[in-house]
């Protein structure tokens, strides 16, 4: 078992997840952070400090595809192992749906 990060992450990014993780396995996309599952140790101490629920178990019904994108792009954007200020307008975006389809950027 590994922890993934979904679409609830996208144009949230609050970071908070960044700072409790012993072993720096997040990577940080133009709006959305995702988590190498490689290197995730399954600790488990990020999950709870996600404010925006956006961190499951990879063995959660639906986390095949977020599996496959996690482990794309921890491969292709940059480590992150400082939070930062989240996006001005986070709060808007929180509670929607749909959030990958409607704004992820690869950034490539």
């Amino acid at each position: 078992m590994t922890y993934i990060v979904n679409d609830k992450c996208i144009k949230c990014k609050l970071m908070d997840c960044v700072e409790v993780c012993p072993v720096d396995c997040f990577y940080e996309g133009k709006n959305m952070l995702v988590i190498k599952p490689d290197e995730c140790i399954d600790c488990g101490v990020c999950e709870p400090e996600c404010p925006v629920d956006a961190i499951k178990p990879d063995i959660e019904p639906g986390s095949e595809k977020w599996l496959e994108i996690n482990k794309k792009y921890s491969e292709i954007w940059p480590n992150i192992s400082e939070k930062k200020d989240p996006p001005l307008d986070h709060e808007k975006y929180k509670d929607e749906q749909n959030k990958f389809e409607k704004y992820f950027k690869e950034n490539l």
